[in-house]
């Protein structure tokens, strides 16, 4: 088969590093892809959310399958473009995305349909949102409706900042467009878990579990960022826990959405707090999370691509899901001023070195590749994961490798899996 992964950053050469692994692909692309993708597979110049240049280039180049795997191309309409043109395609169709496109969306589906989630209130006037503040008791979450590179959300310890926050996002608009909405939402708290499941919009299949560090800095201190780092398993997502998430949010999510007519097929991502109420929806995502892929598929024992066509199909009931037992650590090598402004371009060195150990692997998630040399290329450039018996092993081997790493102002959290994460 001829294989289109659309996207360029960790999550994508992830998922290119785990398909590689299918005896029955023949060729690999990624559009626009990165630096270490370009490895695995051909790098097409065309950007993730140009809809009409990948379905030509799909058409003319005759592939097979095309796997959409960010999220503004799917809450765009990706797949259903691709669909429409006769060509196979993975990923949730526009009506589904919503769920992550939206998020005054998804807390009124959670609320119609009663999954557990914390209290909120949407808003489309900066002026209706800043009275109801007045109203609120700190610490409150304000998040942009849209998309926002997964920085949308402000946990606000005052009111004056989450006044501030309403401005930033509704009226200087910070987030363009994401901000036309406001969810303003109760804070909650407890370890958080992430949750990544397939499903055929029949059939709910979740990942082994994970956790994200979001945090620029050591002790979650600093700035929400697309995630600096994630292990898996999760330490606090037991037996009990995998059952009740189940009946009372996996399972109920996908029936909800089909009560709305938007069958949801593909990645469902489902972002918990497990608070002393037990747990609670903090938010959906309609793909793959990042970094979260780059430990959770290097446990996944079943071909990939199996999967991917027996979601397609609805026939995912038929496909026995394996997983090893292991354990693994991703630690994100950032650009210096990151989640801010950051330079690029800057010489890595150092991966040859890391990369000597089989038990690593290096995710590309902003790079380029110049006559064999890499070059910083994004806010997030590396994810060093490591897969090990155990937590402790996986959490040494991933420092030690990324201790071998470097370049101008880089900079990544000490503490990548050495905790639960409690964020309100």
């Amino acid at each position: 088969m001829k294989v289109l992964v659309v996207g360029g950053g960790g999550r994508e050469h992830a998922i290119i590093w785990k398909l590689s692994q299918s005896p029955k692909i023949s060729e690999l692309f990624c559009a626009p892809g990165n630096g270490g993708i370009s490895k695995l597979a051909s790098c097409v110049p065309i950007k993730a959310t140009d809809i009409e240049g990948i379905v030509n280039f799909s058409r003319a180049n005759k592939m097979d399958l095309v796997v959409v795997a960010p999220d503004d191309p799917l809450v765009a309409g990706m797949v259903d473009a691709l669909e429409a043109a006769g060509i196979r395609a993975f990923g949730p169709v526009r009506a589904a995305a919503i769920i992550e496109g939206s998020k005054s969306f998804s807390k009124d589906l959670m609320k119609k349909y009663n999954i557990p989630t914390a209290g909120y209130a949407v808003f489309e006037s900066s002026a209706g949102a800043l009275k109801y503040l007045d109203i609120c008791s700190a610490p409150v979450v304000v998040k942009a409706d849209g998309l926002a590179l997964g920085k949308g959300v402000i946990i606000a310890q005052t009111i004056a900042e989450a006044k501030t926050a309403v401005n930033s996002i509704m009226n200087d608009r910070v987030f363009g467009e994401a901000g036309n909405k406001v969810v303003i939402e109760e804070f909650i708290e407890g370890p958080e878990v992430s949750i990544l499941a397939f499903t055929d919009g029949k059939t709910v299949v979740p990942m082994v579990s994970s956790q994200d560090h979001k945090r620029v800095f050591d002790h979650d201190q600093g700035p929400n960022t697309g995630g600096m780092g994630t292990f898996s398993p999760s330490l606090i997502y037991d037996g009990k826990l995998t059952e009740q998430c189940m009946k009372e949010i996996f399972i109920p999510t996908i029936e909800a959405m089909n009560m709305e007519g938007r069958k949801f097929k593909g990645i469902l991502y489902f972002g918990l707090m497990i608070t002393k109420d037990g747990p609670k929806v903090i938010e959906y995502n309609a793909r793959f999370g990042d970094p979260e892929t780059q430990v959770v598929l290097p446990r996944l024992k079943t071909d990939l691509l199996d999967i991917f066509n027996a979601i397609i199909d609805e026939e995912l009931a038929g496909i026995k899901i394996e997983w090893s037992d292991n354990a693994a650590v991703c630690v994100i090598a950032a650009s210096g001023g990151y989640p801010g402004k950051y330079p690029a371009g800057l010489e890595i060195s150092g991966l040859e070195a890391a990369e000597a150990d089989e038990n690593l692997t290096i995710f590309h998630a902003g790079t380029s590749c110049t006559d064999g040399k890499f070059y910083t290329a994004g806010g997030r450039v590396l994810g060093v994961t490591a897969v090990e018996e155990n937590m402790e092993k996986a959490i040494s081997k991933a420092y030690a490798g990324i201790e071998k790493i470097s370049f101008e102002g880089m900079h990544y959290r000490k503490d990548i899996g050495k905790k639960s994460i409690t964020i309100g």
